[in-house]
């Protein structure tokens, strides 16, 4: 963490001279007006490994098996063999880079990821500068392709200093059928694509990857036609193999997917289309690697999904995300659960009634409103409207008083008007959000948003005169977003709340940074070892979106 002229930068890595966000851009992102990343722990010795098996019992001589997660330790194996053999010839380990760009379910497909990479004998880089990169990539946003075409670019003057370096690309822009064909035109020197349905295969696909030439890098790194790139992309997919390899970012807390996919195809969204249709893990998987993680001292889990509250309809005996929490509460050494993202028409009286009794259960909400015009939230097939909306937040306020809610907003979706801008302004008034991600609409091709807009372009006068209204009414709703997060913030001035001491704080190292169950970020004096822990402190001086405490 990191502060500067009333900014904070959270969660920060940079890449290069680019600082990438939570989208793969810079974006105003909620009240701090921040620009999000995912870091590498600084201290790699904080890192855990789930799942890890001894690899040197598996016969790589014999044909691999069918059954996963089997098949995929057998390549791992193998791997670790190429893996081998490249070190000693160079003289030195291998190193891996994973870049992240994206959500935390993509924070989470990377640590899967570092798992396998780490397995097979890579130790990890801190940026590109390494033996193997894989980009995993986000689509969310058109701006998210066009850095990672930029990283490319980077890469592969790289790629040609170093003719053994190996190049990978995986995650939600891999499943854009207009992605592939230009990797395949433009950037040739690219080892090695997959998506988002099979990332459980990597091993496998790495394997292909040494097989197709060798790992000592017989290609070279410039536009080679004749370098086979290793392409797999599903369509979709209904399984899920569990008992992978995962690198844990941090040894005290954890995200967990408990679901993929999405079925509710709003829409402005390419989630349903890159991330497939929802499916649901089994509880019984959850609840055991929840508690092997407790087992090896994790005190906070995040449960992920695109839309939690609809987790469990696709099981064979369905179950309510209200009882999955229940079963989770009571898992001895869990001391914080958190969860996201909350669809607002899934959102049912007994989670309310489940958070509300819960000790657990941190105290806050993302509740995503996009829009507070009905007319906006129809053509966005959002299925809720303005009225229903404010009617969910004010039932939750009541019922759990200290409870901090944040949301995403979008200003500029084809048709919206400024009038349309004077409701969503209203809803923020009304709800008083403690945070908020706010940005523009972004066409993303394929969509029924990306007909709409089109159908709307007119004469380039006119597309000027339209981006002009578009900034002004982003702007007037940033500031009333920024004026009623202060004013939330501030509440706790004085009390004394428990943290999760995160880190050491990157800009001055007598403090640590800690969460605080509402999500908001308190800096106060500490020893290090404090690091994991959950402790009391004093909020002693609220400046804007964090405060300075101390611990009591």
């Amino acid at each position: 963490m990191r502060t500067e002229a009333g900014r904070i930068l959270i969660a920060e890595r940079i890449i290069g001279n680019d600082k990438i966000d939570d989208y793969g851009e810079v974006l105003r992102y909620n009240v701090f007006h921040a620009e999000l990343v995912i870091r590498h722990a600084e201290d790699r010795k904080v890192r855990k490994m789930e799942n890890a098996i001894n690899l040197n019992e598996i016969n790589i001589d014999s044909k691999p098996p069918e059954d996963e997660p089997a098949r995929q330790y057998y390549f791992m194996a193998k791997c670790r063999r190429y893996v081998k053999a490249e070190s000693e010839r160079l003289g030195r380990p291998l190193t891996a880079a994973v870049i992240t760009f994206g959500c935390q379910m993509n924070a989470r497909d990377s640590e899967k990821l570092s798992g396998i990479l780490e397995s097979i004998g890579y130790l990890p880089a801190e940026d590109e500068n390494a033996d193997f990169v894989i980009y995993n990539t986000c689509t969310v946003r058109d701006n998210a392709n066009q850095r990672v075409y930029g990283r490319l670019g980077h890469i592969n003057s790289l790629k040609k200093k170093n003719h053994h370096m190996k190049v990978a690309l995986c995650g939600c822009m891999m499943q854009e059928l207009s992605v592939i064909e230009k990797i395949k035109k433009s950037y040739r020197f690219v080892d090695l694509v997959f998506g988002t349905h099979n990332i459980y295969k990597f091993a496998e696909l790495l394997a292909e990857m040494f097989d197709s030439g060798d790992i000592c890098g017989t290609h070279s790194g410039g536009q080679n036609a004749s370098h086979r790139i290793i392409i797999d992309i599903w369509e979709n997919t209904d399984k899920i193999v569990e008992d992978l390899p995962v690198e844990r970012k941090y040894p005290f807390k954890s995200g967990i997917n408990i679901m993929f996919g999405c079925d509710n195809f709003c829409s402005y969204c390419i989630v349903p289309y890159v991330r497939g249709r929802e499916r649901s893990r089994s509880p019984e998987d959850i609840l055991r690697e929840i508690s092997a993680l407790a087992r090896d001292g994790v005190a906070e889990v995040m449960l992920l999904g695109q839309n939690v509250n609809s987790y469990g309809k696709t099981l064979e005996n369905p179950i309510t995300f209200a009882q999955l929490l229940r079963e989770v509460e009571q898992i001895e050494g869990i001391e914080r659960i958190r969860f996201m993202t909350s669809h607002p028409k899934d959102l049912s009286d007994e989670l309310i009634a489940v958070m509300k009794e819960s000790k657990k259960i941190c105290r806050h909400l993302h509740l995503p409103l996009q829009s507070g015009s009905t007319r906006i939230l129809t053509a966005m097939n959002r299925r809720y409207t303005k009225e229903q909306y404010l009617a969910l937040a004010e039932k939750i306020r009541r019922e759990i008083p200290d409870i901090s809610i944040t949301t995403d907003i979008i200003v500029g979706f084809p048709g919206e008007e400024p009038a349309d801008v004077d409701e969503t302004i209203d809803v923020i008034k009304k709800v008083q959000y403690d945070n908020a991600f706010t940005f523009i609409y972004s066409k993303r091709t394929g969509t029924p948003a990306a007909a709409m807009a089109e159908a709307m372009t007119g004469t380039p006068e006119e597309n000027l005169e339209r981006e002009m209204m578009v900034k002004e009414g982003f702007d007037r709703l940033l500031k009333v977003v920024q004026d009623t997060a202060r004013q939330r913030v501030a509440r706790l001035e004085g009390q004394i709340l428990d943290a999760l001491v995160e880190e050491v704080n990157e800009q001055d190292s007598r403090l640590l940074t800690g969460r605080l169950s509402n999500n908001t970020i308190v800096h106060f004096p500490g020893d290090k070892s404090l690091i994991g822990r959950i402790v009391p402190v004093y909020l002693k001086e609220c400046h804007g979106f964090y405060y300075l405490g101390e611990k009591r």
